[in-house]
């Protein structure tokens, strides 16, 4: 037993008169029921199991007080905190400046209260919820709706949510609807107090709490999941675990963990068990289960795990060796470019992969015959082009495949001899496109563009993908305030794509003019245009230059470049080889050295 824990059992068989032990409970008077002038020696039940999340939480059987820790404990019972386990004089407390109504509606909760009906009681009692925890909840009825009070946190009710009890959708706020935004909707709030160095469960729904108090549990609830993006992590700052349960559905799931993760370690997610209905919630487990459902609550607590942002280390294991077995698979191993030399001095396409050049060194050409040539051989490739058009790209590509001149394709006037090769050509032309799509959407998102990656992953049943960007200056930079920053958070975001779904990336990048306004600089890293991040993010940094200045060409023989690989993280730079640009067939010959 740790020293806080031995110190928690030792305060209460201090504080408690006739107490025993019952296995993990302690039991005493209640010396609280006498100052309430209840009649009768209740009990106060103790949990001292040094294990448990609610090690010295307290309640009275008799319901004269609403339960909690060490520190509550010594508040009601008007003791000298210094002596009380957990107690920290140093201890900040976040100021809440909160100006409440003058006015409150307590009068008019005490009088919904009488007004409970025999037919609402039955519909608590069907599920488990006996008529003192309605009591103690202050739960009322107006004739038509359950009445849940929202007291606040200086002990007044100013607003209430009505809920018919027959359609839960179908509810209303009365009271000062001043009182009714996001910092004021959470049901019991007094709770949190009561449960500093303890723990806590957050629900969602007012009824599914009713079932955990019925329990003898501590809780919040909040009516919708939908509330926890207004929750502050601050509230729960002194608690030491705090549950969070919500119904059977994906969206309240996901709010929960968006929650945990904003809270941090002391969060345990409780999960429903596999093949329940959607919606399923405590409410529905309370009639289901029956005498049964305090246990199934309890499992369900101890199989909960602390929410982290990390992955576990079994899951970081098999991930790690998923990860090697995949790049002896066929999909890693055709992730080629088709250029011999390129493909050994890189070792395939893989990782973010920047290539430079100046304007109209062919850029496009060579990454236009890159992804054409790897989706033909079923790599899905997605090319987002801001330069060329569609129809351009598709146009030089059958231009590639069939070696048939642009004008002639145009015309549909050709020899046998190019008739069979345009065949041919259209024939793989048509099977490429299974697997390659261009976008040329200037409205395009980091989140649209994990969308298109899905879905083609997904049609294609492939695990890898490359994307091809066209080029990275032009992306578009909404929300961006600069250029360059824009740059940057698009890299940012390529390379959170890139680890997170197995994409390599092939970006055009522009290059800065030399001092002498030429593009002619020895190739470096930072000769790429608005470089910022790319020097960091880049797993593999090219530049194509041409062999001549693009201006002093007189022949189309004269079109060939020299690529160089600037900076890599894995393999040497230096130059690649030189390419030939076979015109007007668009195409790059790879001239082995």
């Amino acid at each position: 037993m740790s020293d806080y824990a031995q110190a928690v059992h030792e305060f209460y068989e201090q504080n408690l008169s006739n107490g025993s032990l019952d296995k993990t409970t302690l039991v005493g008077d209640c010396p609280f029921c006498p100052e309430k002038g209840l009649d009768g020696a209740a009990k106060l039940v103790v949990i001292v199991n040094p294990e448990g999340f609610f090690h010295g939480y307290f309640r009275c059987l008799n319901r004269c007080v609403p339960g909690g820790f060490p520190l509550w404990f010594a508040a009601l019972a008007k003791l000298d905190p210094d002596l009380t386990p957990g107690f920290d004089p140093d201890r900040e407390y976040a100021l809440r400046q909160t100006d409440y109504p003058v006015q409150s509606i307590n009068q008019e909760i005490k009088s919904f209260q009488d007004n409970l009906t025999d037919t609402i009681i039955a519909h608590f009692d069907q599920n488990g919820i006996k008529k003192p925890v309605l009591d103690v909840m202050s739960i009322g009825y107006n004739g038509r709706y359950i009445v849940y009070p929202y007291f606040q946190e200086d002990g007044n009710c100013y607003t209430a949510r009505c809920v018919n009890p027959d359609r839960i959708e179908d509810f209303f706020w009365h009271g000062n609807l001043e009182m009714t935004t996001d910092q004021f909707q959470i049901f019991n709030v007094q709770e949190i107090q009561r449960c500093e160095n303890g723990a806590l469960v957050l629900c969602e729904g007012e009824e599914n709490l009713l079932t955990l108090k019925q329990m003898g549990l501590p809780g919040i609830a909040v009516a919708d999941s939908q509330l926890f993006d207004g929750i502050e992590p601050s509230r729960f700052e002194f608690i030491r675990t705090l549950f969070i349960i919500v119904a059977n559905n994906a969206e309240s799931e996901l709010r929960a963990r968006v929650l945990a993760s904003r809270i941090g370690y002391k969060v345990r997610l409780l999960n429903w068990p596999a093949g329940l209905p959607r919606n399923y919630n405590l409410w529905q487990l309370a009639r289901d289960k029956g005498n049964k459902f305090r246990a199934s609550v309890i499992a369900m607590a101890r199989n909960s795990k602390a929410f982290s942002p990390f992955a576990s280390p079994r899951r970081e294991h098999d991930r790690f060796f998923e990860q090697i077995k995949s790049q002896k698979s066929d999909g890693y191993a055709n992730l080629k470019s088709g250029f011999k030399v390129l493909d050994q001095s890189l070792k395939g396409i893989h990782g973010l992969n920047v290539f430079g050049g100046p304007p109209k060194a062919g850029k496009s050409c060579f990454m236009i015959q890159i992804g054409t040539e790897m989706a033909s051989r079923g790599v899905p490739v997605i090319y987002y082009d801001f330069e060329n058009g569609r129809q351009k790209i598709y146009q030089r590509t059958m231009i590639r495949l069939s070696r048939i001149e642009g004008g002639k394709l145009v015309d549909n006037s050709f020899s046998d001899e190019e008739q069979a090769r345009f065949e041919k050509a259209h024939g793989q032309f048509k099977k490429m496109l299974n697997h390659f799509r261009v976008v040329n959407d200037r409205a395009l998102s980091p989140e649209i563009m994990r969308r298109h990656i899905d879905f083609i992953r997904h049609e294609t049943q492939q695990d890898y993908c490359v994307v091809i960007i066209d080029s990275l200056h032009k992306l578009p930079f909404k929300d961006f305030s600069e250029r360059r920053t824009g740059i940057d958070a698009w890299l940012r975001q390529f390379e959170s794509i890139r680890d997170e779904h197995q994409v390599s990336f092939l970006i055009i990048s522009e290059l800065t003019r030399g001092d002498r306004g030429a593009y002619d600089e020895t190739p470096h890293m930072g000769i790429f245009k608005g470089s910022g991040d790319i020097e960091y993010s880049a797993d593999n940094a090219l530049v194509l230059y041409p062999e001549t200045d693009a201006q002093k060409i007189t022949s189309a023989a004269d079109r060939s470049a020299h690529l160089w690989l600037v900076a890599s993280r894995e393999h040497s730079p230096g130059l690649v080889a030189a390419y030939q640009l076979e015109y007007p067939y668009w195409s790059f010959r790879e001239q082995e050295q």
